[in-house]
């Protein structure tokens, strides 16, 4: 058994998308917000779970059945590893449906970090001389 903790991010609009943390141009970020970005990335750090993390993304219909995305070239065990670390991160959802599961992006995830990292509006850093 993990003793991972499961990171809660709220749930968003894409028309209305709020990240879970403020900006990184609004200001420094507090511990709280720092620690939910950190894992956020972190699960997307591995190039196997960025990899899967694609993979339901791109996937018609926005949702994909492990069978679909296990080829990732790992064991099957690695692979419901990595899909957990992306569920605690609160990166994916998932459902059972028979003997298959099937993960989702936890909704506006995708709008929410890249929000989070949104640096227009930021005046350019002038050039050293």
């Amino acid at each position: 058994m993990s003793n991972s903790e499961v990171v809660e991010l709220p749930l968003l609009q894409d028309s209305d998308a709020v990240p879970c943390c403020p900006p990184l141009t609004a200001g420094e970020l507090s511990q709280a917000d720092a620690e939910k970005m950190a894992a956020m990335f972190k699960a997307l750090s591995e190039p196997v779970r960025l990899r899967l993390f694609s993979k339901v993304v791109s996937h018609p219909g926005g949702e994909a059945c492990v069978c679909d995305i296990a080829d990732v070239g790992v064991s099957q065990p690695t692979v419901s590893h990595h899909l957990k670390k992306l569920r605690e991160a609160g990166l994916l959802t998932s459902e059972r449906r028979g003997t298959w599961v099937y993960y989702q992006v936890a909704p506006s995830v995708v709008a929410a970090m890249a929000a989070m990292l949104d640096l227009r509006g930021r005046a350019p850093r002038q050039p050293l001389s």
